[in-house]
């Protein structure tokens, strides 16, 4: 039926609405469980310093009564370094130690006596654990210290978000 027109509903949504597109991602960043709402958070990525972190997180979280936010940031490389002098724009590398992460902790006893959930972000650390905060609530973050050289070139995980986060930051040695 070339020409024909279907009239439109008075009460029809604008297709391309930027403020339902923002309150659209708001309100899928602020689904989280009630459960872990001022809950303790802790960066884990493995290491021996977040083990030590995760430790004290999860006697933070039993003696509070509270859930567990154990937050794992995934890499993420400029494209810089294959594309020459651009712009700086990030892309997310696969990052298959979120699974590995999530099945160690599935499989400890430690974690039996708190609530917890793994949250994988992927951007700078330091940004994802303070949002990860403010989207739970968070009581404490729980991070451990860095001890090498890069950390004292760049400057250390716990330094930078100890300086910049809006709630307590607690840095396990």
């Amino acid at each position: 039926m070339a020409g024909h027109e279907i009239p439109e509903p008075a009460d029809r949504k604008q297709v391309a609405d930027p403020q339902s597109d923002q309150q659209a991602v708001e309100e899928t960043r602020h689904s989280c469980d009630p459960a872990f709402r001022h809950g303790v958070v802790v960066g884990f990525d493995g290491s021996t310093s977040s083990e030590r972190a995760l430790a004290y997180a999860i006697g933070m979280a039993r003696r509070s009564g509270s859930g567990l936010i154990i937050v794992h940031v995934a890499n993420r490389l400029p494209t810089t370094v294959w594309a020459g002098c651009e712009p700086p724009v990030f892309v997310d590398v696969p990052d298959h130690r979120t699974e590995v992460l999530g099945l160690e902790l599935a499989c400890a006893d430690y974690l039996s006596e708190v609530p917890w959930v793994l949250v994988e972000r992927g951007g700078d650390i330091c940004h994802e654990l303070e949002d990860v905060g403010r989207e739970y609530s968070a009581d404490a973050i729980v991070v451990g210290s860095t001890h090498g050289i890069v950390g004292r070139i760049f400057g250390s995980v716990a330094g930078r978000l100890a300086r910049r986060a809006q709630r307590p930051v607690v840095v396990i040695p």
